[in-house]
């Protein structure tokens, strides 16, 4: 599972909650090395995705808007488009 963080900036329509989550999750994932969260680990693990999405809510809520869209689709639009 090493797929690399597409770019939400710029997205349209722009990067939900739900995105913004799954990429923190997989920073997350990448940072610590956790790829399966046991019990002991599912605590600190979760802290950290809520504050990785919080903070990355704020960043792209306070950047001005691209001027191109990104180049890449993220990983839940990809999959939406295929269904």
């Amino acid at each position: 599972m090493c797929r690399n963080i597409t770019t939400l900036r710029g997205l349209e329509p722009p990067a939900p909650g739900e995105e913004i989550e799954a990429a923190a999750r997989q920073y997350v994932r990448k940072v610590s090395g956790v790829q399966t969260v046991s019990a002991a680990l599912e605590e600190p693990f979760e802290l950290a995705v809520r504050r990785v999405t919080e903070a990355t809510t704020e960043l792209l809520q306070s950047l001005p808007p691209r001027r191109q869209p990104p180049t890449t689709v993220p990983p839940l639009r990809r999959l939406r488009s295929t269904a």
